[in-house]
């Protein structure tokens, strides 16, 4: 998508016009001219809108309406799958202005009221506008023509469109499997346990998991199917991997001690010490924390395998809770354990707040990058804020105050703690060779964070593509992450109500409540509209602090991780816009129950596919991957664990120029594709050369035959040179005088029979040297005045052949030698009869 840019056909820009109305002591927000807006299509043709994905369709429009942020006029429209803002100008989207419905956190209707100190009446109408938060940290604000009832119209359709009545009523079930089609993630599970096991001539299929056979084990851990028909347990998933000396009966009494029943099992093991980082919820310890069980006390005994000295391996048991909070829940019931009731045990609170905090730290991370950003749904630039036009916008104590806010929001504070506590569970399984057993109050938020992190540390496996959605499928979804709940969609349950809540914000009188964005005009609520929020006890950014903490050890381990950052941008895009079904619902079993898998595309089918389509170029991939550095588990200090803003995250819509921090990536990139194109071009060029050098091989090959025959045939030349001078001497040596002409024409003269008048033989002068032998004939014509009958041939093949027998016969009657014509006697032979006659050697010597 193109850049938006700013329109050239208003006359006054917002923030020109808002700078102005300051000195006239009006408003800022009456700057807009309406008036003076181009007038512009009523309707878009629906035709033309190829931007449009698969059963994507319009719902409403809003025509036009000027995106504040960027101070760009054009269409809105609301489709069943997102909102889309098209640009007047270029007539395409605006990637700003097109978020998902799905990803929209809240949205409320504004009304700006300007003052003036004019004792005239302003008639300029209240500015309509429509604010839209985001959950990837963009706030948009459009404003739509006074005296219509456009705004209405997208508001109401965005009532309808991001609170669906059931689940199945959102985009990805109407779009379908499409061509990303999903396999069940069953599958993958035991193929991801098997490998942990160890077992890797073991396949998992859809038939295996129907009739039970995937129960396999090996010395210390077994695939338990205690929980195949999720009745121990709604939110952990069909297959379990328990300790192989605990039978099935004692995981189903000990799951009764925690919370949920999520009793504690294998998330990962390690394949050469037998270490495991293990999962569970809070024990049932009670008030008084002194409430025990005896079959939970031995399940965690045996996570810890002997070790090869045959001492007992240590376990340290941690609470990712603050301390407080984890006594605090022994008034409901739950608590922590004591590492007296725990065979060689530890316990370690590691102070991770709760989702409530978290969710309240990133709503203060996302208003401090809209309020400093270069550019905010204010539509004033940071440049112009403060009252002042320098660099950084405006003093050095504004800025030493924005940097504050940062700090305040306490974001970058839990995402340390977030990763120290998982560094530090690494450490403890490779440095000393221990079990680690983690868990929270439920199990499923900050236990989910840990144990993937640590796995994540632990394993270069899960650093790779394939890898990073087995960890994710194995310890978010399958073991019971509530996606539905944190990140705001309706669930099984039916109506949606959990997920989302109609109600009147309290501060709708105020367009922010960041200092910055104090004006002369001022915000008033509107009593007759809504707004559109999620249930605070349920809405909790923990899925994406995860990524980030991921995007943090990426940032430190660049040759570590297959994956890029921009990667991890586009994965958590999809999962924020439901868009596919793999992170719908709260649980396994509830996504089995909705048919998720074979209704809806596949998140990962789809990644992967953007992949393939540019190969080891795309962008997804990290040029700096190199698995023989980091082959082994990632250890970082505690001094390296400074997280920072994650850019191509935290400031692509409030800082656009400033969230391309790959640059040095995107570099690196363009010379590796120019590489590989050399690489292409060396190839091509080696081809063309192992074509050129088999063309000369065949060449010389062909040479060498040429000289065979010209040398076969030189040689055949000097025989047959030879076997003339024979023939020479032979008829020389019966009284004949041999003539040969420069024609070539020879002429043998008999002296001693004079009734031989002459005797002639003739080589065709332009005949060339040929195999057959055949090619040059010798003919002797013999003409007598008065020959009779044979006696002549008679007389003639005596006198040149000195083979004929005595008695007139001849020795070689088959040779065919001798011809009668009507008036000459004719004498032919050939070399072919030369060579089989036995021709004296005498004729053969030297003179």
């Amino acid at each position: 998508m193109d850049v938006p840019k700013h329109r050239a056909n208003r006359t006054t820009s917002l923030r020109d016009a808002s700078d102005s109305s300051k000195m006239e002591g009006t408003g800022s927000w009456d700057a807009i001219e309406w008036t003076k807006i181009e007038p512009i299509a009523r309707f878009v043709s629906h035709a033309n809108l190829d931007f449009l994905i698969e059963a994507e369709q319009v719902v409403a429009e809003g025509h036009g309406v000027v995106l504040v942020n960027t101070d760009d006029a054009g269409t809105l429209m609301v489709t069943n799958f997102r909102l889309i803002f098209l640009s007047e100008g270029t007539r395409k989207v605006i990637s700003l202005g097109a978020i998902p419905l799905a990803t929209i956190e809240k949205f409320n209707k504004m009304v700006v009221k300007v003052q003036s100190n004019s004792r005239h009446v302003d008639k300029t109408p209240a500015q309509r506008l429509l604010q839209v938060i985001g959950k990837d940290m963009r706030i948009l604000v459009f404003s739509f023509r006074p005296r219509t009832k456009q705004r209405r119209v997208v508001f109401d359709a965005l009532l309808r469109c991001t609170k669906p009545a059931r689940l199945w009523d959102l985009y990805a079930f109407a779009s379908g499997p499409s061509r990303f089609n999903n396999t069940t993630p069953l599958v993958r599970l035991l193929d991801e346990y098997c490998r942990l096991l160890c077992l890797g001539s073991f396949r998992a299929s859809i038939d295996i998991i129907e009739n039970g056979s995937y129960t396999l084990s090996n010395d210390l851990w077994r695939i338990s199917s205690v929980n195949s028909n999720y009745t121990m347990c709604q939110s952990y998933p069909f297959a379990l991997v328990v300790p192989k000396i605990i039978s099935d009966d004692e995981v189903l009494q000990a799951c009764s001690f925690r919370a949920r029943s999520r009793l504690p099992v294998v998330s990962w093991c390690h394949p050469l010490t037998g270490a495991v980082v293990a999962r569970s919820s809070q024990p049932l310890v009670g008030l008084m924390m002194n409430m025990r069980s005896n079959m939970d006390e031995k399940l965690v005994a045996a996570l810890c395998s002997k070790l090869d000295n045959g001492s007992r391996r240590k376990l340290y048991i941690v609470d990712a809770r603050p301390r407080k909070n984890a006594l605090a829940n022994g008034a409901m019931g739950g608590g922590s354990e004591s590492s007296s009731n725990y065979f060689q045990s530890e316990v370690v609170f590691l102070g991770i707040d709760n989702i409530h905090a978290m969710r309240d730290s990133f709503v203060r991370l996302r208003e401090y990058m809209d309020t400093h950003g270069r550019t905010s749904s204010d539509g004033m630039s940071s440049f112009l804020r403060q009252g002042g036009s320098t660099w950084g916008g405006g003093n050095l104590s504004s800025m030493s105050a924005s940097v504050s806010t940062l700090g305040d929001s306490g974001w970058l504070l839990h995402v340390q703690n977030v990763l120290a506590g998982a560094a530090w569970i690494a450490a403890r399984v490779a440095m000393e060779n221990a079990s680690v057993l983690v868990h929270c109050s439920d199990g499923w938020d900050r236990t989910s964070q840990l144990v993937s992190l640590a796995n994540l540390l632990l394993d270069p496996y899960y650093r790779t593509f394939t890898g990073f959605q087995a960890l994710v499928e194995k310890d978010w979804l399958a073991f019971g992450h509530p996606f539905s709940d944190r990140v705001g969609m309706p669930s099984v349950s039916g109506t949606g109500s959990m997920a989302f809540e109609l109600s009147r914000q309290p501060s709708a009188g105020n367009f922010s409540s960041s200092p910055g964005r104090q004006s002369s005009g001022t915000f008033s609520s509107q009593p007759p509209a809504s707004s559109h929020s999620h249930n605070s006890n349920n809405y909790s950014p923990i899925f994406l602090q995860w990524v980030d903490c991921v995007s943090q050890l990426l940032r430190m381990y660049p040759f570590a991780f297959q994956f890029s950052a921009a990667f991890l941008v586009d994965f958590i895009d999809c999962m924020l816009s439901c868009r596919f079904g793999n992170f719908l619902c709260n649980s396994e079993k509830e996504r089995q129950q909705c048919n998720v898998f074979e209704a809806c595309g596949c998140l990962w089918v789809y990644l992967a596919d953007l992949r393939t389509s540019e190969g080891g170029s795309h962008v997804h991939y990290n040029p700096f991957y190199d698995p023989l550095k980091h082959n082994g588990p990632l250890l970082p200090p505690a001094a390296a664990l400074a997280p920072t803003l994650w850019p191509q995250f935290h400031l692509r819509w409030a800082c656009p120029e400033e969230a391309q921090a790959g640059e040095i990536e995107a570099q690196c990139r363009k010379i590796l594709i120019k590489c590989s194109e050399m690489q292409k071009g060396k190839e091509m060029a080696e081809r063309k050369a192992k074509e050129v050098t088999n063309s000369m091989e065949s060449l010389n090959a062909e040479l060498r035959r040429e000289k065979q025959l010209n040398s076969s045939s030189m040689n055949m030349a000097k025989s047959m040179s030879k076997e003339n001078m024979a023939i020479k001497r032979a008829i020389q040596s019966m009284g004949c005088k041999v003539h040969v002409s420069g024609s070539g024409e020879c002429t043998v003269d008999i002296e001693s029979n004079p009734d031989i008048l002459c005797c002639s033989s003739r080589k065709e002068s332009n005949s060339t040297v040929r195999d057959d032998k055949t090619d040059l004939p010798v003919s002797v014509l013999v003409t007598a005045d008065d020959v009779d009958g044979n006696s002549g041939i008679v007389r003639v093949c005596e006198t040149l052949c000195p083979f004929g027998s005595g008695g007139g016969g001849c020795r070689w009657p088959n040779g065919g030698c001798a011809q009668l014509g009507s008036q000459y006697v004719g004498l032919k032979a050939n070399f072919d009869a030369f060579d089989q006659l036995s021709i004296d050697d005498s004729y053969f010597k030297s003179e």
